[in-house]
């Protein structure tokens, strides 16, 4: 492949702009010049041999730069990245350039065997390794200092001199995504693969689990429903719907890793090998030696970051977890008064005001949801650790010990410390419609009508009489690069993690949960999809082979959940008659039964295999094959230094 890079030519007449690149209006001449050139420039020299091309626009001082890069650049750059495509056997390979012919669709003047999101993607890991060589500084501003293997692009974006990059959209392959994504109500799947195709596989799994989190519901819902109308106040036949309960979260955890299995393996990308991680962007530190690449590069004392964690952000964040419970109080004084108020008046007025403190309660918990959000993003980022990984799992951990409490608390003072499940009932009702109507309000309503308000009056001002393709082009990139932009996945996790916490935890109780949550997701399907299209800038294309730490998060969770349900049924009124005589045999029996419930959960768990039997077999093959090849290699090796 290193001979590939000497006979490629960055000149191409038929330029497809594929990425943009937004500089700010202030960014000096000799910058713009010497960073266009760097991406331009062959790889032999240090760049990225893409090809880049000046957006005219009418507005005056805008720097905004189109970038593409040839066929034969992509493919090459395909390797590079590792993509894995299907062969002509049906086997899933990683990419080569050398053999290429054998991948199936491939042709010389098949431009489409690449999606644009795959190309999109390696335009951005091209960019994103463009490295300083000999350079000390962004050349116009010396305060941006450079090093030997300083990435540039990120060096920009912390300077300030780069304001965005972004991919571009696919005008009419979004309009077919979007006609048969969400432009018709139907019952059936969405377009995974095409989902997939234009938007990357991390977007597409977070889609597949939504759409598999709804199904696996339905069971719940159904059998809910008439626990709901007919055995409201009979717990005994409770502890069926509790054990199912167990059964369903355990086995729906686990058939979803073999469907993501199988999906990621089709995709590719469970084959994809993992790359080495860089430094974060905003990982700052005194100039030392990575003793693992052997590149200069920012180094930061860990005994420092652990001090920041143990001695300011540990103690935040159970300040912020003090003041949940205070609130949590709060809540309780209030519905105390909404009591006492419905005992005097006993009118159809004072019977509404009982679902007014849960209802404040629940705005309240979102509210205090979204500012802590961005109190953990400081803190964690004021930790300043060195790896995107590593960022990510703290912030993480932050923020799901805080929702998990700020949500879920008083239920638990309901259920074990004030013994009244009505209240309970009510509460767990109104806190998960509240929640879920908010939610559908703040990540898909609101950005979407704010987002059309923009998108007529940035049509009126470029409404011309001559409207040529130069300048279908200039509005198509002034409409999206002032939309909004798209922050990952987690918000969308988090939302199904505590909807999968309200609905598990205390099924026995409420079993109308999984009923409200099948209608809420049919609507966050069509919502998500619409803000996906419509609201947000088109993500980069992430390669992903599974749903990371949130499965680790939803199994804790179905555990818990196990336990409440056991300890929710032993608290009932005919449970407590069987063992009226013996509180103590009453709380072994019920520690018993939840640790046979446990050891079945992860006894399913073990029978039930990650992957499926035909997967592993592909797997173990190419496993085999490459070590085949390798001990070829290392023989050839071999007879080679004999021969000498």
């Amino acid at each position: 492949m290193a001979q590939s890079w000497s006979f490629l030519d960055i000149c191409e007449s038929d330029f497809r702009p594929l990425v943009v690149i937004e500089l700010a209006k202030s960014a000096k001449a000799e910058t713009i010049e010497w960073f266009t050139k760097r991406i331009v420039d062959k790889k032999a020299k240090g760049g990225a041999q893409l090809l880049v091309k000046p957006l005219l626009t009418e507005k005056e001082g805008e720097n905004i730069y189109l970038v593409g890069a040839s066929h034969l650049r992509l493919l090459l750059g395909a390797e590079t990245v590792g993509l894995v495509k299907e062969c002509n056997d049906n086997s899933m390979r990683t990419f080569t350039y050398s053999s290429r012919k054998t991948f199936k669709g491939f042709a010389d003047d098949n431009h489409d065997f690449l999606t644009m999101a795959e190309c999109q993607y390696i335009i951005k890991h091209e960019l994103e390794n463009l490295r300083a060589k000999d350079e000390k500084m962004i050349p116009g501003y010396p305060q941006a200092k450079l090093y030997p293997g300083k990435s540039i692009v990120r060096r920009l974006l912390t300077s300030g001199i780069l304001v965005q990059i972004f991919p571009l959209q696919d005008r009419e392959e979004l309009k077919k995504l979007c006609h048969s994504w969400y432009g018709r109500v139907k019952v059936g799947c969405q377009p995974l693969d095409e989902i997939r195709s234009y938007f990357g596989e991390t977007i597409a799994l977070y889609f597949a689990f939504l759409e598999y989190f709804t199904f696996a519901l339905i069971p719940m819902a159904v059998i809910g429903i008439p626990y709901y109308v007919f055995a409201w106040e009979d717990f005994d036949k409770y502890v069926m719907f509790a054990i199912f309960n167990l059964l369903w979260s355990t086995v729906m955890l686990e058939v979803w890793k073999r469907i993501c299995a199988t999906m990621t393996y089709r995709w590719g990308t469970l084959l994809m090998k993992r790359q080495f991680e860089e430094p974060r962007p905003g990982f700052h530190g005194v100039l030392g030696i990575n003793p693992i690449t052997g590149r200069e590069e920012p180094v930061y004392s860990s005994i420092k970051r652990q001090l920041r964690i143990y001695l300011v952000s540990l103690p935040f964040v159970c300040f912020c977890l003090y003041f949940s419970l205070y609130v949590m109080m709060i809540y309780f004084d209030l519905e105390e008064w909404a009591l006492d108020y419905h005992e005097e008046n006993d009118s159809n007025f004072s019977s509404l005001m009982l679902f007014v403190p849960s209802i404040i309660y629940a705005v309240v918990i979102e509210i205090m949801n979204r500012i802590y959000r961005y109190a953990a993003e400081f803190l964690t980022s004021w930790e300043n650790h060195r790896l995107e990984s590593s960022y990510q799992n703290h912030l993480i951990l932050k923020v799901l010990v805080f929702n998990f409490l700020n949500c879920f608390a008083s239920l638990f003072y309901i259920a074990f410390v004030l013994f009244d499940m009505h209240l309970l009932r009510q509460s767990l009702a109104t806190l998960l419609i509240t929640s879920q109507i908010l939610n559908q309000l703040a990540e898909s309503l609101l950005p979407y009508w704010l987002q059309k308000r923009y998108n007529k009056r940035m049509k009126k001002r470029l409404c011309s009489p001559k409207i040529d393709k130069d300048l279908s082009l200039a509005e198509q990139v002034n409409l999206e690069k002032e939309m909004g932009t798209y922050c990952g996945t987690f918000d969308d996790y988090l939302e199904l993690f505590l909807q999968f916490g309200y609905v598990s935890l205390f099924s026995c109780v409420y079993p109308l949960a999984a009923v409200f949550a099948v209608l809420n997701n049919i609507t966050e399907i069509y919502s998500d999809a619409l803000k996906m299209c419509n609201v947000y800038k088109r993500p980069f294309a992430e390669p992903t082979a599974n749903i990371g730490v949130w499965q680790l998060a939803f199994e804790i969770m179905s555990v818990i959940s196990v336990v409440t349900n056991c300890i929710l049924i032993g608290m009932s009124p005919q449970v407590n008659a069987l063992f009226s005589d013996s509180k103590m045999e009453h709380i072994l029996t019920v520690a018993l039964v939840e640790h046979l419930l446990l050891a079945i959960k992860f006894t399913i768990t073990f029978v039930i295999q990650d992957k499926p039997r035909d997967i592993q077999i592909k797997l173990a093959k190419l496993e085999f094959e490459s070590l085949e090849a390798l001990k070829r290699q290392q023989m050839k090796l071999m007879v080679e230094s004999l021969k000498e």
